[in-house]
């Protein structure tokens, strides 16, 4: 996987995961990239530095799982204004969540037949692998991975 920093048209920056530079081009040239605030697709990369290992990096890798693993205790570095975006965040999940049909595993055959007109429009939320998710985008059919928050987890 690869992470870009990329910007639009409009100025919006954004970033973006794909598998190789490869998909990220095959993406472009099929017009599937595009900015999440407004739509446009003329996208282009934009200067970012290399992710290099330190020893700094290396032990807060090391204490993640510990944070994790003590609840609380991630969150309570965060500032009231990422709490409230955080909240924020939540609540369109499950806005989402409950204004769609849930079906679990066959997300990517229900996401085809809706965009194909075998079945008639609605909202869908499911379960699909990364590659799932790639080839349903490469067929033109919108989809967006829904994260999991800390508070899902509890």
């Amino acid at each position: 996987m690869i992470r870009y920093h990329l910007a639009c048209k409009a100025g919006h920056e954004f970033e973006a995961w794909f598998s190789s530079s490869e998909d990220f081009d095959r993406q472009k040239r099929k017009n599937l990239v595009e900015c999440p605030r407004c739509g446009e697709r003329e996208v282009g990369k934009r200067l970012m530095a290399p992710a290099v290992a330190t020893s700094r990096r290396r032990e807060a890798r090391a204490a993640a799982p510990a944070a994790l693993a003590s609840p609380g205790t991630a969150l309570a570095a965060l500032s009231a204004e990422q709490r409230q975006l955080l909240a924020k965040m939540h609540e369109l999940r499950q806005t989402l969540i409950a204004s769609s049909e849930d079906v679990g595993e066959r997300f990517p055959e229900e996401a085809r037949k809706i965009h194909y007109g075998e079945k008639k429009p609605r909202g869908i939320h499911g379960k699909a692998t990364f590659a799932d998710a790639a080839e349903l985008a490469e067929e033109g059919i919108e989809v967006m991975p829904l994260p999991d928050l800390p508070s899902d987890r509890n």
